[in-house]
């Protein structure tokens, strides 16, 4: 599914929900919040493509010295066995395997900021092995599928927002995100491997993703013996100590090979800032979409059927009201963070309630799934996204099915 057949139904959809409002249910207002929204959405690609410049030049730089010392080949080999498995397409210890690594990683931490940037220098990597240059690869669909599908190890932003609303326990939300978003991953996982005819069950693949899965559950045992405060702590640690342990790191390793570090800095930030400019066009045009068709009314209607289509076969109907950031997330992080707040109530007194905690999980369950393939595409010119939106999707729905059991089976 290509971005300019999404583009055009956000726009469509919009065009009939919002006749059908004023023609026949005679809301007046409904095209001017529409337009409404049409400019705000720009203004708001613009600011945050502006936001994303300083720290796509900080982490480029960072970057660009890493490579120059050597490091990211390093890396690359340690992890070139499953890659090479896993992306087939790419020759063996191709730099963008360590990049796309450490772009992982950091999503898997929580660190949106570090990780875009990160990630976007793996897109330019994976483009230039790419010999169809308006058209993803395979090896580029298989990196955004897992992007998008958003593993995350330490929900960080999650936490501190249900600290700061006054929840009795902010970490409770903690093991079931993690296994919600680590359903995503393996249901995308899967499906673009099946899609790619890549052999999962080879011994180098099991092996792997056997010594993943290992770690997460050890990672879970461990933080279960911690209390919210503890927890909290050492994820807020952990984090800030690795970020900057891979900074200091890269940099001594390129002074202790004399490289000139200042200057393989900047080389790599100019690469940053020509890419942030680069974004901006390709930003706007999703997020004004995605502005239309959320302001039309698109999105009440969808969940208000479901509500009544879930009572009338007699299931329980509260898992509906977390469904509006579930539907947001893969349009919007900031508007599915929003939707998530709001649901906690006007003061945050529903923030422990099961809608509350349902959307806790869903925020965390998966990635901005749009908003990655548009920045990531747009990045290196490509407009032929093929079925990367489709998969990513089937990702985002696995776990949003896997968040609203988790929620059942943890909280009732």
């Amino acid at each position: 599914m290509a971005l300019n057949y999404i583009w055009i139904a956000f726009f469509i959809i919009a065009f009939i929900v919002a006749l059908f409002k004023l023609l026949v249910l005679g809301d007046t207002e409904v095209f001017t919040h529409i337009m409404d929204a049409v400019f705000k959405r720009a203004e708001i690609g613009f600011t945050l493509s502006l936001g994303l410049t300083g720290a796509l030049s900080l982490w480029m730089g960072i970057l660009k010295i890493g490579e120059k010392g050597g490091l990211i080949k390093v890396i690359s080999r340690l992890l070139s066995p499953f890659f090479t498995k896993l992306f087939p397409e790419l020759p063996k210890n191709h730099p963008a395997i360590g990049t796309m690594i450490l772009n992982l990683s950091a999503n898997m931490l929580g660190l949106d900021n570090s990780a875009t940037p990160i990630g976007l220098k793996a897109m330019e990597e994976l483009q230039e092995a790419n010999p169809t240059k308006d058209t993803a690869s395979n090896a580029q669909i298989m990196f955004l599928v897992l992007n998008t599908s958003g593993m995350t190890l330490i929900p960080v932003s999650i936490l501190a927002l249900r600290a700061s609303a006054h929840s009795s326990n902010p970490t409770d939300i903690f093991i079931p995100i993690l296994i919600a978003t680590f359903t995503s991953t393996m249901v995308g996982l899967i499906v673009t491997a099946t899609i790619q005819k890549i052999n999962l069950f080879q011994k180098t693949i099991l092996l792997y993703l056997g010594g993943a899965t290992a770690f997460i559950i050890g990672l879970i045992a461990y933080l279960g013996t911690m209390n919210p405060e503890q927890m909290q702590l050492f994820s807020k640690l952990f984090t800030s100590v690795l970020l900057f342990s891979i900074i200091i790191t890269f940099i001594g390793v390129a002074a202790y090979k004399k490289i000139n570090v200042y200057d393989a800095f900047i080389e790599g930030a100019k690469e940053g800032f020509k890419v942030a400019v680069m974004i901006i066009p390709y930003l706007i045009a999703m997020l004004v979409a995605v502005g239309v068709f959320t302001a039309s009314g698109a999105m009440d209607y969808v969940i208000d059927g479901i509500k009544h289509f879930v009572e009338f076969v007699g299931l329980d109907s509260r898992f509906v009201g977390g469904l509006p950031t579930a539907f947001m997330k893969p349009l919007s992080g900031g508007g599915a963070r929003g939707l998530m707040v709001e649901s906690w109530g006007a003061n945050n007194e529903l923030v422990d309630s099961f809608v509350g905690k349902l959307t806790s999980i869903l925020q965390g369950s998966t990635e901005t799934t749009f908003y990655v393939l548009a920045v990531y595409f747009g990045s290196v010119r490509i407009k032929n996204i093929r079925y990367a939106a489709t998969v990513g999707l089937i990702a985002d729905l696995a776990g949003i099915i896997a968040a609203i059991f988790i929620a059942y089976f943890f909280f009732g």
